[in-house]
Parts: C-alpha cells; structure tokens; sequence
C-alpha cells in the first residue's frame, strides 16, 4: 500500500493500484452492455449546499472550556476521579477533548478518506463505476479537506482562546489499529482493508456527529462546524453505500468472505476508545497510575463500548447483511464476536 502521503508524491498507485489483480474480470456489478449499474448522485446540489461552497468561516474569540464540550458529553470528565481535580485541570480535560476530537477530524479526513476518493475520482482503484460516481469523488475530496481545513482552524483558534496546549500524539490511536489489521491480512488483502474502513467510517460517522450538531450548550463555532460536518456526511453516507455494492459486485465470493470477516475489526478500530491517549493525558495531570486504570476501566467498560459500536454501526452492518456477507458462518461469527449483530438480525 502507499504510504501516508504516496498519492501526492508520485506514488505508483496514481496509475495502477494492486486492487485491480484482486477485482474479476466477469464482475456482476456492470448491468447492460458492460456498463455500471445505475446510479443516483446525492451531489445533485452540491454546488449550492456544500459547506465548503456556501458556509462562512466558524470564529471564536472568547470561551469557557465548559463551552467547547460540556463535561456531559466528555466520558472521561463523568468520573469521580476527574471530577476532584482541580478546575484548571478539569478545564483542561474538556479542552483536550476538543482538540482530540478535531485531530481526530482533520487526520482521518486527510489521510484516510481522501486516499480512497482520489483513487475513485482518478480510477486509479481498479473498481469500474459509473461515470457520475468518479465525479463525485471529487466532491467528496473537496468535502474532506474543507473538514481537515476547519478542523485544524478551531485547534488553533481555541489554543489561542485558552492558552491550554494541545496534547496530541501524531496521528490518533485509529491510525494504529488499521495499520495492524492491514498486517495482519496480508499483501493480497491489503489493497482492500482501507477501502473497506473508508466505507464503514463514512456510513458510520453520521450517527457520530449527530449529538454535537444540536446542542445548546457547545459555543456556536464547533457546533456550527459540527453541523457543518454532518450534513456533508449525510451525503457521503449514501455515496458509500453505493459504491459497496458497486465493488461487493466485482469481488469473488472467497475475496467477499475475506474481507467481510475483517469488517468488524474495521468498525471497531473506528468506535473504540483512544486509550493509550486518554492514559497518558491523564497521568500527566498528577494521577496515579491505578487510578488511571481505574478511571478508563470505569468509564470505557466491554459492555459500554460494545453499546455505542451496535448503535453507531447499526446502519453499516445492515448494509452488508442486505448484501449477504452475513451469510457465510464465519462472517457472521466475527461479527458476533464483536457484538455487532444485536438489532440487526433476527
């Protein structure tokens, strides 16, 4: 695969990407005369609802940490623990959670999801698709790099606001993990884990951002963009899904049965718990190392996260359910493992 920047740098991908030797020549996506199947943009009227085509720049002058996210909305914040701390470091735990949520953003936008739309809107990814579908990729890229844009504005806007330096490591926890199941898949499959973890990112972050986009108490700059943020993902959400079945329908069954055994793992590198972040910002505020433990394992306990991963993806595991992934046993036992099917299946 290409490294974090190859696309722009002249990496080989731009011309050919390993996923074509793994996508069938007799695909059943295309539908009359080798042509894709129909497909209906949900771009229809980007030029004129995109936020980067028609919202303005989110300031922010002065704020209260309390404004950037209230304490109800930080997990970690809800503890005893981080709650007896002194209100310059509880101020702080708010703030840190602003800008891990815009690192957070800004990275995945950036690094991740525009890999996946500049293949598709070059054709670079060996998927055949509709013509209309490679144009909006290009859309999706704009999108994307408005998000990342306004992301990395508000940590700045809000560090000059505050004075709190932002603890952020170099790329979020989610970074890591992807990189350990493209390992572990190996050299034939790897073309296809990041696809697939765009795909169920991009179905799945609506669900994500739909809290934030509404509450009151958030000053009206990162709610805003929140907002902003969400209603791009609306659309994006819809392009995703198609473009699944598009490429599902030029897979071989083993390949589906491959990869659709490792979506799970995928969701979860998403929804799960930056912890490694989480400890070490909380140790540096004067935490004893079994109070830390104590504070992400009360927190962040199995059944907890396993919740909000159902909720979250429920969309996402319907999707391949409809497709027939689940069909298989061991698909279906993966996400079993995971706790992924409650709500889904009957």
């Amino acid at each position: 695969m290409c490294g974090t920047v190859g696309l722009f740098v002249g990496c080989s991908a731009v011309v050919v990407c390993p996923l074509r030797s793994l996508l069938r020549d007799d695909a059943t996506a295309p539908s009359v005369d080798g042509e894709p199947p129909p497909y209906r943009s949900p771009f229809a009227t980007w030029f004129e609802r995109s936020a980067v085509r028609r919202m303005p720049r989110r300031t922010l002058a002065e704020v209260t940490a309390a404004e950037l996210f209230p304490p109800e909305l930080v997990p970690i914040a809800r503890h005893p623990l981080v709650q007896g701390l002194p209100p310059h470091q509880f101020d702080e735990v708010l703030t840190q959670h602003a800008y891990r949520y815009l690192d957070f953003t800004a990275k995945l936008e950036h690094l991740v999801v525009n890999r996946t739309a500049l293949g598709i809107a070059h054709d670079t990814l060996g998927a055949r698709v509709h013509e209309d579908m490679r144009f909006d990729a290009y859309k999706i890229y704009c999108d994307e790099a408005y998000h990342a844009l306004f992301s990395a504005d508000l940590i700045r806007q809000i560090r000059q606001a505050t004075g709190i330096v932002p603890r952020l490591g170099d790329h979020p926890y989610f970074l890591n993990r992807l990189a350990e199941i493209r390992e572990r898949a190996g050299s034939r499959l790897a073309p296809l884990v990041e696809i697939m973890f765009v795909i169920c990112s991009e179905t799945l972050i609506s669900a994500t951002l739909a809290e934030g986009s509404t509450d009151a108490r958030i000053t009206p700059a990162l709610r805003e963009s929140i907002r902003d943020h969400a209603l791009d993902e609306g659309r994006h959400h819809v392009y995703f899904a198609a473009f699944l079945r598009v490429l599902w329908g030029q897979l071989d069954p083993v390949l589906r049965d491959q990869v659709a055994e490792l979506v799970p793992e995928l969701i979860m590198a998403f929804v799960r718990p930056d912890l490694p972040s989480l400890r070490g910002e909380l140790l540096a505020y004067g935490l004893r190392p079994d109070d830390v433990e104590q504070v992400l394992a009360e927190t962040f306990p199995a059944p907890v996260v396993t919740a909000y991963a159902q909720e979250t993806a429920s969309q996402t595991v319907r999707y391949f359910t409809e497709l027939g992934a689940l069909d298989n046993d061991r698909v279906r036992a993966a996400f079993a493992r995971h706790g992924l099917l409650k709500g889904v299946l009957v």
